[in-house]
Formats: structure tokens, sequence, C-alpha cells
């Protein structure tokens, strides 16, 4: 029975899918009279559910270089992301005829300093800028969850001085 379970097994592996890579924006903001950060959650245009701009990554682009491209694509978004991923989520993407692949999608910061009044998906999604806590509770993917609220931990841990002080960055 041994051999039997490690054919199956075998099999199994020889037609699963490799895991699939995705880059993602955290776009983050201060409110303008009280400094404090707010991201951008947006709609999914299929399902309608709340996510950040991702997608999949472009030749000759590094990957954040693409989570501030789809910003821009999804949601108008202009800024500046960071080189570094903050860490990672993954999901089972659907694609056409009902097949799900998986997905490992690394997330960038991007720090937004303007939003574009047109941009090539305006009108297909909906944008809400929010609480970190907001966010991570919008949005369906645990880890994806984990790193929003990690993210808010580090950027108040960056956004204090020594003596305690709030920057206003």
């Amino acid at each position: 029975m041994k051999i039997l379970d490690r054919i199956a097994n075998d099999v199994r592996l020889m037609f699963r899918r490799p895991v699939r890579v995705q880059c993602a924006a955290l776009c983050y903001r201060f409110k303008k009279k009280s400094a404090q950060p707010e991201m951008l959650v947006i709609t999914s245009r299929d399902t309608g559910r709340w996510v950040i701009p991702k997608g999949w990554p472009m030749e000759g682009k590094k990957l954040h270089q693409v989570a501030a491209r789809e910003a821009y694509e999804e949601a108008g978004v202009k800024g500046d992301a960071g080189e570094d991923s903050v860490g990672f989520y993954t999901y089972e993407k659907g694609m056409d005829h009902g097949l799900k692949i998986p997905c490992r999608v690394q997330v960038y910061p991007v720090v937004v300093f303007d939003m574009a009044k047109r941009f090539p998906e305006k009108g297909t999604r909906t944008l809400d800028w929010v609480s970190f806590e907001e966010g991570a509770a919008r949005v369906d993917e645990p880890l994806l969850k984990e790193l929003i609220l990690a993210f808010e931990q580090r950027l108040f841990s960056t956004m204090n001085t020594p003596d305690g002080a709030q920057k206003t960055a």
C-alpha cells in the first residue's frame, strides 16, 4: 500500500502548478491636518472584493517599479515605491474557465504624493482611503491583514523621533 501512496503523491506533485509571483502596492499617505497615516484600498474588477493594487511582473522592470505602475493604472496613484518588500501574502487567483492558480504576492510600500485625474482603469473600481485597521478588516487574505497591521506599526515607529515628538513626514 505504501508504494501506491508514493506513486499517487508523485503524480499529484507532477501536476501541481508552480506558485506564480505577483507584486502589489501598499499605498499610504498622511492626512494634511492630523498627519495621521491612511492607506488605499480598491475593489477588484471581477468580484468587487477590497484589495490593494497588484499585477504580474513586467519584463525589464523591478518588482517595486511594477507595484508603482499597477498603483497608477488601477488607482491613479502617483508616488514613490520602496525598493524593499514589506512582506508577502498568498492567495488563489481565479482564472478563466474556473481554473485557480496559487500566487505569492510581494508587497511594496508606495508613499503617495498625488492622485491622477485620469488613469487607465478609472471608473472600473471603487477607491477608498482608510485607516490601516480598517484596510486590514476589509481585505480577505489573512496574511495580507497581518502585513498591513505590521507595516502600520513599522510606520509609527519610524514617525517618532527619539525624544517622542512626532514627525509630520
